[in-house]
């Protein structure tokens, strides 16, 4: 090998490099301007327009997250919320998409299931809190069925549609090959389905947000829903934009990672995000 052609070699893992960072860079800078501007906004709203304690900017906030960061105490309150939403979301999920799957595809369980499905899911999960109590107790038991509870049913409901959206002449041509109905849902349904499973579980994971924190400024001893209680019952106003900063950040790395696998793992069936 000559000498230019060793050079070559050895600059185009490089350049390969470049090309990546410059595509990542491409497609982070807009959300990251974006989010920046919303700061921005935010400290001319609190120091120019309202002036007031009540409404804190962002540098404060951030001060006060980094104390609490290195005390340990956020890091706490961040990781029980999200255990909490984790393993009700899982189960929830799990419960939900057979039960999708399964009024999507027969009529008879479809005819049996709506029923009590539409009644439920109009019951909203913060309602069920006192009843959670009731059966669960305060302990962790309440708060993974509320959260499984705000799951379930958007879970399924988005599972059913993405069943019923199939088109028949895929079928027809899976029937016309021979295929058995295993392979039918095997090879068909549940691939075209996939988009809106995961469309449901992006939908559902904001109303587990938003039920753990209901839950926790009930009964908790930890989690983001305790700091904001917390903060209201003694007027630490600072702890409250830090708790809401850090559930706005945690959805928002939540819903694009739901993004990124619909695309990632569904999007050339029907990109539904």
């Amino acid at each position: 090998m000559s000498a230019v052609e060793s050079r070559l070699a050895a600059q185009r893992p490089r350049s390969m490099i470049l090309r990546r960072a410059g595509d990542l860079l491409a497609a982070v800078w807009p959300a990251t301007v974006g989010f920046l501007g919303l700061l921005v906004a935010w400290h001319v709203a609190s120091v120019f327009l309202v002036q007031s304690l009540l409404f804190p900017p962002p540098h404060l906030m951030f001060l006060k997250a980094w104390e609490l960061l290195k005390s340990g105490v956020l890091i706490e309150h961040i990781t029980a919320s999200l255990m909490r939403i984790v393993v009700g979301f899982v189960l929830g999920s799990l419960i939900a998409i057979p039960i999708g799957l399964a009024i999507g595809s027969f009529k008879i369980v479809r005819q049996l299931a709506e029923p009590w499905t539409e009644f439920l899911r109009f019951i909203p999960s913060v309602a069920m809190i006192t009843i959670a109590v009731i059966w669960f107790g305060i302990g962790e038991e309440s708060k993974i069925f509320l959260i499984i509870y705000a799951t379930v049913f958007i879970v399924i409901l988005n599972t059913a549609a993405g069943v019923a959206s199939i088109a028949p002449n895929k079928v027809r041509a899976a029937q016309s090959l021979g295929a058995r109905p295993w392979q039918i849902f095997l090879y068909v349904s549940l691939p075209a389905t996939v988009p809106f499973i995961l469309t449901g579980m992006r939908l559902a994971m904001a109303n587990s947000f938003t039920t753990i924190v209901a839950a926790e400024m009930i009964s908790a001893n930890e989690g983001l829903g305790v700091m904001l209680w917390n903060g209201r019952m003694f007027m630490l106003v600072d702890e409250i934009f830090v708790s809401l900063f850090c559930l706005g950040v945690l959805g928002l790395l939540t819903d694009r990672l739901f993004r990124w696998a619909i695309f990632r793992f569904a999007g050339r069936f029907s990109p539904v995000a």
